[in-house]
């Protein structure tokens, strides 16, 4: 099987304005981002509130999406849990669904004993018979592992041989992670919004794993990368950088009140909790995807 590379969008958890998971609109905005050009699909990564779900829900969306799929696109199963047996039930769950490999963050728990580490990831690698990925974020969403401990684990457990590396300065930490690894790493992956993804390209990351409401626009800055077009690149990623910027704060509450607005979702209600879009910041929303307009059917019809 080919080495995962490319544009891997983050697919969100959609829920009706109740709380209660909405299954048709989580198929459209799967739908949206495989007919955007990307190159695989995660799910559920941080950007789909997993914390905020049920093992039993994680279960069955990771059955539904697999089939959603249908192995169109890769898929990349989350399987971040605090427990090595629910990281390797989810595991599991998504390698039966037709996943390729299962993100998994490194356990705050393990953070002072890297053996014990080393044996969680092997457990859900031996355990799924899938290849992992271990995502390495910063503090509070993960603990942010020096790289020389992240190369150990990846020279230590064969069934390691992807990193989506989120602490910043990432451009700087995917070269040298890179390096570090000593070839026991297929790809590097940046991530964080996809904020500094010209930067991790060209220090050699192999793609990005974003929030998914730009897909579009993600892909056509690595396509024009690829293409030895830094400049148009760069202009794209300068085009969508306000917006970007605007994620980092509201983070699923941005992400998920763009697909509202571009008529994919019926409610942009979300169960993490976290800073609210007042009136003035969805006044701020409306103004820079009016300026996008030209990129993409931003729909401000519906505010």
């Amino acid at each position: 099987m080919a080495a995962l590379s490319g544009v891997l969008p983050i697919l969100p958890t959609i829920f009706d304005s109740s709380g209660a998971i909405d299954e048709r609109g989580m198929q459209r905005v799967l739908e949206y981002i495989i007919s955007s050009g990307a190159h695989g699909v995660v799910y559920p990564g941080l950007a789909s509130e997993y914390e905020l779900l049920s093992r039993e829900e994680r279960l069955q969306l990771t059955q539904v999406i697999g089939q959603w799929i249908g192995g169109r696109t890769p898929f990349v199963v989350g399987a971040s849990a605090a427990l090595p047996e629910d990281a390797l039930a989810y595991a599991v769950a998504g390698a039966e669904a037709g996943a390729s490999a299962a993100m998994i963050l490194t356990p705050r728990s393990l953070a002072e004993d890297m053996d014990a580490m080393a044996d969680f990831f092997r457990s859900a690698h031996e355990g799924s018979g899938i290849d992992i990925m271990l995502q390495n974020a910063p503090a509070p969403m993960g603990i942010g592992l020096p790289l020389q401990k992240v190369a150990a684990l990846a020279q230590a457990v064969d069934g390691i041989v992807y990193v989506k590396e989120e602490t910043p300065p990432s451009g700087q930490r995917i070269m040298h992670l890179t390096e570090l690894a000593r070839g026991s790493l297929r790809a590097v992956f940046g991530g964080a919004g996809a904020r500094y993804l010209i930067d991790e390209l060209a220090r050699g990351a192999k793609g990005t794993m974003p929030a998914c409401e730009i897909t579009e626009l993600h892909v056509a800055m690595l396509e024009l990368f690829r293409a030895g077009d830094e400049t148009g690149a760069r202009n794209l990623f300068e085009r969508t950088l306000p917006l970007l910027n605007m994620q980092a704060v509201f983070r699923w509450r941005l992400t998920k009140a763009v697909l509202f607005r571009r008529g994919l979702i019926d409610s942009d209600f979300t169960r993490a909790p976290g800073p609210e879009l007042d009136r003035y910041d969805r006044t701020e929303l409306d103004a820079l995807l009016a300026r996008m307009a030209d990129l993409g059917s931003f729909d401000r019809a519906r505010t």
